[in-house]
């Protein structure tokens, strides 16, 4: 009888050891989904940067250092491998870009060019589908991580070498977004 209860508890066990696993799995599968999305997003604004850079080029003679640090972070970003270079250097292109978009401000005649505008516009509504993947990117990480720090699926998340993965935040961009706005009359 006693060996029946032992048998009974070792098999409940394994079962939940069975679960836990491939629920740490699944969830590791939906972050690497949710990245792949956001993957997609990055790869438009890559193919758009070549077309801004040519737009920008003819107006901004004295600005050659942004397009350079545009083109080099372009060039990182492509050729990242993993998902965390791939945040790195992704994150280190929006700030490039950020300053192109500084540099934009002192061209009136730039800014008031159809085709500049046309880009603009095109790079604008890539941004805000980047940031709405981020965004799924971001939960799913979140939840796999919780799912390797709590009891008792950390064990068996220790066990197979799952382990805490990086959200994919705005880096040196954080400043600029949390910054309340300036309003001048």
């Amino acid at each position: 009888m006693i060996i029946l209860i032992i048998l009974g508890l070792i098999v409940i066990l394994v079962l939940m050891a069975i679960s836990l696993y491939n629920r740490l799995v699944k969830l590791r599968n939906t972050r690497e989904q949710a990245f792949a999305d956001v993957d997609v997003q990055l790869k438009q604004r890559h193919d758009m940067i070549p077309q801004l850079v040519d737009a920008v080029k003819g107006y901004m003679q004295h600005e050659r250092g942004v397009l350079t640090e545009i083109t080099e972070a372009r060039a990182k970003a492509m050729s990242a491998t993993t998902i965390n270079d791939k945040i790195v250097a992704e994150n280190r292109l929006s700030t490039a870009l950020d300053g192109l978009k500084v540099a934009v401000e002192a061209y009136p005649d730039l800014k008031a060019s159809q085709n500049f505008m046309n880009l603009q516009n095109e790079i604008a509504d890539i941004e805000n589908k980047i940031a709405a993947a981020r965004r799924f990117f971001n939960s799913a990480t979140k939840e796999l991580n919780v799912a390797t720090e709590l009891f008792p699926s950390n064990i068996i998340a220790t066990i197979f070498s799952f382990k805490r993965e990086p959200l994919f935040e705005l880096g040196d961009q954080r400043t600029v977004v949390e910054a309340p706005p300036k309003i001048q009359f």
